[in-house]
């Protein structure tokens, strides 16, 4: 009884001070929770799946500490500065595309990378960020819904990174980076009408688009209809993908114990199928603990968005907020089949530099956004 009374207020005490210091920082607690579990999570999955490799481990580490700094300093900025900054923050992403579409370096087939000698990293990675940024700036002081006119402009702002980005080849960051953008129109109150006419250009765009893919990509559309048609070739990924998460069961086969990760027959592990190896180990119950945890941080941040007094912060945070869930969506649904192989890793957990830092980047957006939503004016 004596015990718990001393340590009852000794823990308030600790509470209001953390409190005191993610106010100060201008960071959001829950958010924060929420990603450093999936974070935590994402290590200890990693050192699985990349055959206790420690040097990928502290690699990854070095990645979330840089993209936790880049949140941190994020969450300073005054959503009139992020206004501000976003014409330029695009720019520099265009250009940067065109620099690397020159002399970008090559690896497995795209060249998609910029090597400074110390550091290497995709510059399509920051138009996730640019593209929505601009489309929030552009539509912050205009009628909404959007008209005719507006959603030329901003279509134009989406399509040039998209199909620089595509060009590299890298589908999967293209289609990140359009519907960044996509989502920032719907969130600025298009039609029901307005929206099944860009879904059906889309689906007509996408007929014609057929014929513009590489051979590899046109494969993985065709491996995600039947990937018994080349068990051995293109549909191995897949295949080997399913008989991990099929064989986990409902409790797993046991963290570093799951056959297909750790005698190598799911390719990819550590990276755009790390979501079969957590499936493997820890079973439906893992998966279903991560898929609770993201969709807590998403939930987290739209009611962060809810809270957005201008047009700019709340499309910006909508868009980064929904974009994190499409994120989630598409690795576990080219994972488990449902839907095609594009190259899209799991959030805070898959292993990857400028992915993971872009991330965090934007969560230190909408972190700067809510923190400062009564100095919107300022």
């Amino acid at each position: 009884m004596i015990y718990e009374q001393l340590s009852a207020p000794s823990a308030r005490r600790t509470i209001t001070i953390a409190a005191r210091v993610l106010m100060a920082l201008k960071l959001d607690g829950p958010l924060l929770v929420g990603l450093s579990l999936i974070a935590i999570f994402g290590l200890v999955v990693l050192y699985s799946a990349s055959g206790q490799d420690m040097g990928k481990i502290l690699r990854a580490i070095l990645h979330l500490g840089l993209g936790t700094v880049a949140m941190l300093a994020l969450a300073q900025v005054k959503p009139s500065s992020l206004r501000n900054a976003a014409p330029w923050l695009y720019l520099f992403g265009i250009v940067l595309l065109l620099v690397v579409d020159v002399t970008g370096h090559i690896g497995k087939g795209a060249q998609r990378w910029l090597d400074l000698g110390i550091i290497r990293f995709q510059p399509s990675e920051i138009m996730k960020l640019a593209v929505p940024m601009l489309c929030a700036w552009y539509l912050h002081e205009r009628p909404l819904p959007p008209g005719p006119l507006a959603l030329l402009v901003v279509a134009a702002i989406i399509v040039v990174p998209a199909a620089l980005t595509a060009a590299q080849p890298d589908l999967g960051t293209a289609i990140l980076i359009t519907i960044g953008g996509g989502l920032v129109v719907v969130m600025a109150g298009l039609s029901i009408y307005i929206i099944l006419g860009m879904l059906l250009t889309g689906v007509l765009g996408a007929w014609y688009g057929w014929h513009l893919l590489q051979d590899y990509q046109r494969n993985r559309v065709l491996t995600f209809i039947d990937p018994q048609n080349d068990p051995l070739g293109a549909g191995y990924h897949i295949i080997q993908s399913q008989i991990a998460i099929g064989s986990g069961g409902v409790f797993g086969k046991g963290w570093m114990n799951g056959s297909q990760s750790q005698l190598e027959y799911l390719p990819e592990r550590h990276t755009d199928f790390i979501f079969a190896v957590i499936g493997e180990e820890f079973g439906l119950l893992g998966l279903v603990i991560l898929l609770m945890l993201y969709l807590f941080v998403v939930g987290r941040a739209m009611y962060l968005t809810t809270q957005m007094q201008d047009t700019f912060g709340r499309l910006l945070a909508s868009s980064l907020a929904l974009t994190f869930f499409v994120y989630v969506f598409i690795n576990t649904g080219m994972v488990s089949g449902v839907l095609p192989v594009v190259g899209v890793p799991l959030p805070l957990v898959s292993y990857g530099g400028t992915s993971m830092v872009t991330l965090l980047a934007g969560f230190g957006i909408l972190m700067a956004l809510y923190s400062h939503r009564k100095l919107v004016g300022s």
